[in-house]
Parts: C-alpha cells; sequence; structure tokens
C-alpha cells in the first residue's frame, strides 16, 4: 500500500486529507507535517517513514517550491501531489515548472482521491526503471560464476560513478560474496530485511561494507529457515534508492519468491552462464521461464570463461539458449584465483578489469526514453482531473 507523507501547514485541511486518504483505502499516511520542513528534517522524514509520495501543500509558494525542488533533485524526482485551493492559469504555470503532474483540490471525494493515489502508485513503481539502475545476475546453473561477474561488474560501475553502486548478496543459501572479499561481517541482508520497518542511516551503516567505492551487503550464515517476505524487501529496496544510483543483486539461482519480487523491480536481469551444454540448457530453460514471467524482454546474456577457441560458436551458444550474447568475459582462471587467495576485486585495468569496466561504460551509457510530445497547459496535468470546490 502507498505510504505517503502530508505537508499542510492548514490544519483543518490536513485533518480532512488524512481522513479522504485513509477512506480510500489506497494509501496509509506515514507522515502528517503542519509545517514545511527543511532539507535534513525532509530528508529524515522520508527515509525513517519510508514515504514514497508527497501530497504538498502550495500555501505558500515559495516554501512549496523549496521542497518540491529538493525532492526534484535529492529524492530522484520522488512522485508528488500539490493541494490547491484553486486551480488558475497562473498556478497551473508555476505548479508545471516545480514538475507537478497531479493536483488535489478540496471538497476531498474520496473516488477522485483514490484515482490521484492510484496514479501515484504507478509512478512509484515506475520508478525502479525509469530512474533508478537496479541490476540482477542470475546464474544459468551454479559454478559459472555469477558473483565473481556480480561483484567486478558493481566494482567498474562504482569507479565509473565515482560511488553510489551498492551490491547485494540475496542468494541466502549459498551466498559466496563475503568469503570472495575476506569479510567478516556481523550483520547481513537478512538483518536488513527484519529491520526494513525502522531503517535509518545509522542502523545501515552497520550493514553494508566498503570495498573501495563500493558497498556490499553480504548474505550472512547459512539459515534455511529464512523467509523473505514481500512488504520489508520492499522497503529495504525503496531505502537504498535513496543513497545508491546503481543497485546490483547476486542471486541464487533457486527462483525463490523474494529473487522473482527483485526481478520484477529489476531493469537489466543479466543471465550468466559459460559455454558448457549443462549451464546453457538451464540457461534456455529459466530464460523460457522469465519470459513466461512477461520478463523476457529484460534479460541479456553474459558469457563469462569465454574462450576464442571453444568447441561451441558463438552462433550455437546463442541458438541453443534462444538469445544473443550481451558480453562475453574471457577465460582467466589465474587471475580469478588471485583475485579470491587476496580477497579483493580484480586488479584495476588488469585484462579482465578492463573487460568488466568496457561492460560497466555500456550499461551507463543506455539511451534513456525518447522525448515526449509536446501538450497543452491543461493537457500536461491531465493525469489530475481537478474539480472546483462546491461541486
Amino acid at each position: 500500500m502507498l505510504r505517503v507523507a502530508l505537508i499542510l501547514p492548514d490544519q483543518r485541511l490536513a485533518g480532512e486529507l488524512e481522513r479522504a486518504v485513509l477512506g480510500t483505502r489506497a494509501a496509509v499516511v506515514a507522515a502528517n507535517l503542519d509545517h514545511y520542513p527543511d532539507a535534513a528534517e525532509l530528508e529524515r522524514l522520508l527515509v525513517e517513514r519510508g514515504v514514497e509520495a508527497v501530497l504538498l501543500s502550495y500555501e505558500s509558494p515559495h516554501r512549496f517550491a523549496t521542497v518540491a525542488s529538493w525532492l526534484e533533485k535529492k529524492a530522484a524526482g520522488m512522485p508528488m501531489a500539490a493541494v490547491v485551493s484553486s486551480a488558475d492559469p497562473s498556478t497551473l504555470l508555476e505548479l508545471m515548472r516545480a514538475g507537478v503532474r497531479e493536483l488535489i483540490t478540496p471538497p476531498f471525494r474520496e473516488d477522485r482521491l483514490r484515482e490521484a493515489l492510484d496514479r501515484l502508485q504507478k509512478l512509484v513503481d515506475s520508478r525502479t526503471q525509469s530512474i533508478e539502475r537496479l541490476y540482477s545476475f542470475l546464474p544459468a546453473k551454479a559454478g559459472v560464476g555469477t558473483s565473481t561477474v556480480a561483484l567486478n561488474t558493481a566494482v567498474a560501475l562504482s569507479r565509473t560513478l565515482d560511488g553510489s553502486v551498492l551490491l547485494i548478496d540475496f542468494d541466502l543459501h549459498n551466498g559466496i560474496l563475503a568469503f570472495l572479499l575476506k569479510l567478516s561481517p556481523r550483520y547481513s541482508v537478512v538483518d536488513a530485511i527484519e529491520h526494513a520497518y525502522h531503517l535509518d542511516q545509522d542502523i545501515w551503516a552497520k550493514l553494508v561494507w566498503p570495498v573501495g567505492p563500493l558497498e556490499v551487503m553480504p548474505s550472512g550464515r547459512l539459515d534455511p529457515s529464512v523467509q523473505v517476505e514481500a512488504e520489508p524487501l520492499r522497503l529495504l529496496l525503496a531505502f537504498a534508492r535513496r543513497y545508491y544510483k546503481v543497485i546490483c543483486v547476486d542471486h541464487s539461482g533457486m527462483m525463490e519468491k523474494h529473487s522473482l519480487e527483485i526481478l520484477r523491480e529489476s531493469e537489466r536481469i543479466f543471465l550468466v552462464t559459460t559455454a558448457e551444454v549443462p549451464a546453457l540448457h538451464l540457461g534456455a530453460e529459466k530464460l523460457n521461464f522469465l519470459r513466461g514471467l512477461d520478463l523476457g524482454d529484460r534479460v541479456e546474456i553474459l558469457l563469462n570463461r569465454a574462450h576464442s577457441r571453444g568447441l561451441l560458436s558463438k552462433q550455437q551458444i546463442e541458438n541453443m539458449l534462444g538469445a544473443s550474447i550481451r558480453a562475453s568475459i574471457p577465460n582467466d582462471y589465474v587471475a580469478v584465483h588471485n583475485s579470491i587467495m587476496e580477497g579483493k576485486p580484480m586488479a584495476e585495468d588488469s585484462r579482465l578489469d578492463k573487460h568488466f569496466a568496457e561492460f560497466a561504460r555500456s550499461l551507463l551509457s543506455q539511451p534513456g526514453a525518447g522525448s515526449a510530445k509536446k501538450r497543452k497547459l491543461l493537457e500536461y496535468f491531465s493525469l489530475a482531473p481537478v474539480q472546483s470546490p462546491g461541486k
């Protein structure tokens, strides 16, 4: 259910809006402020209360613009609706310049409000693909080197972006990232899930490990009884998106329920395989399964341990998988062995690191969506039917 924050100095109006929001059963009020917060208070509010959308009063246009600008620049364009008493052309123009697409006007009819909240929910759901980059690394079968690929891709991304990259080990049964990096974590992704409703910056600092410019959240100790529910998982990812430009997830490949939830959130799903026939067979099976979930268009093939003179040609591999290869990582057993023994990613500028760096640059250079067709001023707010007071 959508978690909204109300920021309305007019407490009579705020009370009416809160009751109307709860009456829609489409959202919960995570916070109700009677003042316009400063940047520090706003950041703390969004993070600690798990706010996903803001209903912001236009009572003070200047303060409204300050908060709206912060949400656009610092909260990755968090979905927002303006609460206005009237919608004259000058007001609409100012709201358009502030990036507002949704208007809410009194009296707060539940049917109209529910429609607005549903649209905000759709914006929240779309933010994973349109704003943040969430990349999933999924093994075709155990032992194809997915964790090594995920780790070194994440390191390459973090170097390019100068940080702001998180790598999560969501292989809860055989997670190996902590071993690869010689970490001895006291806390893990399981603890993050358990504290998802109360995450703050202090707790988060205990959950992640810095590896150069990258931050890593390990999987923790083997515990077959661990179950990950959808709601805390969603809150965990929502919290992470506030602080990282890219999130990489290392999956077990067992297609657990929580893994499928993350795959649905992912902008790209990198199916990692080698050229061995069993891996290609299971890779094709997983690809067909993901196509059945309407995720096939997000899947891209990474061929690990590639040989220039392998037994199978690139065309034969692609025919077996039923998909083209996005990138090939050459086989370098000695370099991988040395990396594991040292507990570090690949040495920067090494042969393998250059391949990961090139792959990372290609991900970050992918073009965005095409520009939208120009619209008239009122059409700009077509997602938000405005109702005049008294009607």
